[in-house]
């Protein structure tokens, strides 16, 4: 049987490699879309708990080394000693059972380091307890001054084996980050394939559909259109001149008809003016049986309502084939909406931890009986903060901006508030210059700063601007220090301005470590006091888009000094709007007045 290309082949073959191609499609995303879950999940389950885990038995060792030397220095039954028996014998345990747990997800070289560091730390516990705790118990003990010195020994050899497991322990928590870092850069691998295939896939459908349009222009509507002009000469009773290539589908089949018809225009005229017309309806019987042109006629009739018929269906089919991916990209946008909602949740549920750290207005109203607080964050978290409490009967206040802004500068907030309470709660410093020189090294202990004076050991570079301020309202007297950001007094319609140390809190380029200088300030009644972050002064805007600057903001304090301090924030919160117009905000604002 010889083998016929026919037009329903052709147009099928066409729309085959249309539907084909997005069934490619369709495949390659949904595997594409599995793997990534697998990943996001492995990240969420296994990697990001398995890094928090870590840096918290990290902690627990630091912790536990502050405590041991307080166990040693104390001779009363101190607090710390109480929260170095619950740190041995409650978190320790349940940091390790929690990391075994997820260790067995990690690699054998990762598994076996993470044993080895609980072997030490075990070891290193339980001489805490066998040489130190249990042998200084009570004030008896504390009195012997052999043994005494004896153990100062036995404390220091504690240290350095603190400080090797610490140092085990860093590279394994670096390891489950880049292997985070490795599984998420993965996952993004597979987004941008898959991107990139979908855009060479639409393109390769543009180009399908261009052909299959052309093979159907070419195929069929040239020919049909031949066709249409020489039954209407027909119609018309004139016998057409044009003539078919020969053609081995419907059309050639009705080229033959049409041929025959031709021939015996005379004994069909009425019929063949009817067909001629496309009028496919009208009733016609053959002459007789023999009739082969009357069958003819009527065969091509059937054969054209047939085409239109599967043409028809070919339509409905492709029809209901886009209908259903659309339907199915709508319900891939309706996912990516879902996990947009969950990340932009995410960041709001930590605005209002970051929100719980900072003094509600009870409190800084009771610290700063008349002061305001302008706090601008540029994203949905802050890395500006501010601080304050009392101590020996003076205020404390205290404005930080730290290394960046949103999520980052977020966390560095945290960090700087946890260190600053503690350093003011927990140590008999009061002047802010000793209290910022110990912040100073608590950020490049807590962040491993790699400085010029300090260890190699860290990588980072984070710091943090700040101004500090202790306020002796008794006495009418202040004491200020400033990393990077100065101290505005308002005094008699003029600024005086009180520099600050030029280097940050924490990292630091200088050779030898620097102290922050304290400022002792006398003040007077009506004196206005300004503390602040650079963000109002860096914001961009006016009608040439430049910076505010810190001369202009002077002059605003000096405009704002002369209002009520209940209205100053509204007259500088409008003002930088104002300013600022539809530009973005650059960075996070805090301003901090005070009058005595």
């Amino acid at each position: 049987m010889k083998f016929k290309f026919t037009i329903g082949l052709k147009i099928a073959l066409g729309f085959g490699v249309v539907i084909l191609l997005t069934v490619i499609a369709f495949i390659f995303t949904n595997i594409t879309l599995n793997e990534s879950k697998s990943k996001t999940n492995h990240v969420i389950q296994t990697v990001t708990p398995s890094v928090t885990q870590l840096n918290e038995l990290n902690l627990i060792i630091e912790r536990s080394q502050k405590l041991i030397f307080l166990w040693y220095f104390s001779q009363n039954d101190a607090p710390e000693k109480q929260e170095l028996v619950g740190l041995i014998e409650k978190d320790y345990p349940y940091v390790k059972k929690r990391v075994d747990s997820l260790s067995v997800n990690w690699t054998q070289g990762d598994r076996n380091r993470i044993k080895h560091v609980f072997k030490l730390t075990d070891e290193l516990y339980a001489n805490y307890q066998a040489e130190l705790m249990n042998k200084l118990t009570r004030f008896e003990d504390y009195d012997n001054t052999s043994l005494y010195f004896q153990l100062r020994i036995t404390l220091e050899d504690f240290n350095e084996d603190a400080i090797l497991i610490r140092e085990k322990l860093s590279p394994l928590i670096e390891s489950q980050k880049n292997h985070a870092k490795a599984v998420t850069g993965e996952m993004f691998d597979s987004f941008n394939f898959l991107q990139i295939f979908v855009k060479l896939l639409g393109f390769a459908l543009v180009i399908g559909g261009i052909f299959v349009a052309f093979i159907t222009i070419r195929t069929i509507v040239k020919p049909v259109k031949l066709l249409k002009e020489m039954l209407n000469a027909m119609s018309k009773g004139i016998i057409p001149k044009q003539r078919f290539q020969k053609r081995s589908d419907e059309i050639g089949e009705m080229n033959e008809a049409l041929t025959g018809l031709v021939g015996a225009l005379e004994g069909t005229t009425d019929f063949a003016r009817e067909v001629g017309s496309g009028n496919f309806t009208s009733a016609y019987e053959p002459l007789s049986d023999q009739d082969s042109l009357g069958h003819a006629l009527l065969k091509m009739r059937h054969n054209l309502a047939e085409n239109e018929r599967v043409l028809e269906q070919k339509v409905i089919e492709r029809t209901e084939e886009v209908v259903k991916q659309k339907e199915e990209i709508l319900e891939k946008n309706e996912e990516l909406e879902v996990l947009y909602t969950q990340v932009t949740d995410s960041i709001r549920y930590a605005k209002r931890i970051q929100e719980a750290i900072l003094p509600p207005e009870s409190v800084a109203s009771s610290i700063l009986p008349d002061s305001f607080i302008l706090y601008k964050p540029k994203d949905i978290v802050s890395g500006d903060f501010y601080w304050l409490d009392k101590k020996n009967g003076k205020a404390m206040v205290a404005a930080v901006d730290c290394t960046g802004h949103g999520v980052p500068g977020a966390f560095m907030s945290i960090v700087g508030y946890n260190l600053l309470k503690d350093i003011v709660t927990n140590s008999s410093l009061t002047a802010p210059g000793e209290i910022m020189d110990a912040m100073s090294d608590g950020v490049n202990k807590t962040l491993h700063n790699r400085t010029k004076f300090g260890a190699e050991g860290g990588q980072t570079k984070d710091g943090m601007d700040m101004t500090m301020l202790s306020i002796d309202y008794d006495n009418m007297e202040l004491q200020f220090a400033g990393a990077n950001n100065p101290l505005y007094i308002i005094r008699g319609g003029e600024v005086i301005q009180y520099k600050a140390d030029k280097f940050p809190i924490g990292y630091s380029i200088f050779d030898e470590p620097k102290k922050y200088y304290t400022h002792t300030i006398s003040l007077q009644k009506n004196d206005l006091v300004y503390i602040f972050s650079d963000g109002y002064a860096d914001q961009f805007g006016g009608p040439k888009g430049k910076k505010l600057m810190a001369g202009k903001f002077r002059e605003l304090l000096l405009i704002a000094s002369k209002l009520p301090i209940s209205e100053q924030k509204a007259f500088l919160n409008n003002t930088i709007e104002s300013w600022r117009g539809n530009l973005e905000q650059v960075d996070d604002m805090l301003v901090i007045g005070i009058r005595m």
